[in-house]
């Protein structure tokens, strides 16, 4: 053997160990984001986090409905209008 057939036999060795790691680094993060993405859907999808975004999807619907009513409802109204009894319509 040669000093370069050494030479390569080490680079390679080298360059399979750092290609090992990276593929094991590459699948534990594929298995991080597929989990993480799994775990989400499921939060998302539960009763509890529906409950929470409907409590607070009402209280900001609450909390802009009183504005609404005091801009559109007049402070003070006129007297009623009289309305004839049935009576009083059949008269001929």
């Amino acid at each position: 053997m040669d000093i370069s057939a050494v030479a390569r036999a080490i680079c390679s060795l080298i360059m399979r160990k750092a290609l090992d790691i990276i593929t094991i680094v590459t699948g534990i993060l594929m298995l991080g984001i597929l989990g993480g993405g799994f775990f989400t859907y499921k939060y998302v999808q539960s009763p509890q986090f529906q409950k929470k975004i409907m409590d607070k999807v009402l209280g900001e619907v609450q909390g802009l409905i009183p504005d609404v009513l005091g801009n559109a409802l007049p402070d003070v109204t006129g007297p009623s209008i009289p309305t004839p009894s049935p009576l009083e319509k059949l008269k001929f």
